[in-house]
């Protein structure tokens, strides 16, 4: 992993510091600046153009939504982390809109932030699982999971449920199991043949819906 540079956005002081904080006792993390409204944020990231952009959402002057779309489409190649307390559907959906590359809420754990940071920094998006849910009942509709709830699932197949429900990419899942990605790929598939699903978002929804996962 290359040294990633971000600039963090924050109108509450100590919630800027601390995240930096923690930010910073990762070697191949830099924190090129803090910032604590959308104006400044866009002077910030037009000054020292970064990798990524850790964003609050309700600020005073310019939010977040507004902030995020004028960073895009000023320079694409930098990725926004929607970093909130607000996961309702008037903030989620016009932040994704904006451009906004992951969504992420305020309660997820500090090692979780990180790896939601290499995450996107690789291209991929990260959405909490509230997020997801609310995007996939936007677009499919309510009756989209059509899943069996009695299907058979192995003790692995759950185990790697439970992980794909946390936001968790292959890749971490099979370094968490020590075993191959294609294996966990493998995995991925039946899990979505058995309960009927389309894909890993709705696998993670139907995890929270049903219980299988519970908030840590």
């Amino acid at each position: 992993m290359n040294n990633i540079s971000l600039i963090v956005v924050d109108d509450h002081e100590l919630v800027r510091e601390g995240i930096c904080n923690f930010l910073e006792t990762k070697d191949d993390l830099k924190v090129l600046a803090q910032a604590s409204s959308g104006y400044e944020a866009i002077d910030l990231v037009r000054q020292h153009q970064p990798d990524i952009v850790l964003m609050d959402l309700r600020m005073e002057g310019l939010d977040g939504v507004e902030a995020t779309r004028i960073i895009k489409e000023q320079n694409p190649r930098i990725r926004v982390i929607i970093l909130s307390s607000y996961h309702d559907d008037e903030y989620i959906f016009p932040a994704l809109r904006a451009g906004a590359n992951s969504f992420i809420l305020k309660d997820i754990g500090a090692q979780e932030l990180v790896e939601a940071i290499y995450t996107t920094f690789k291209g991929d998006t990260v959405l909490n699982p509230q997020i997801a849910s609310r995007i996939l009942r936007d677009t499919y509709g309510p009756k989209s999971i059509d899943a069996n709830p009695f299907v058979e699932l192995t003790k692995r197949e759950l185990e790697i449920l439970k992980l794909i429900a946390y936001g968790k990419n292959n890749t971490v899942i099979s370094n968490e199991l020590k075993i191959a990605k294609g294996t966990v790929k493998g995995h991925v598939t039946n899990i979505l043949s058995k309960l009927n699903l389309h894909d890993r978002t709705q696998a993670a929804v139907y995890a929270w819906q049903e219980g299988i996962v519970r908030r840590k």
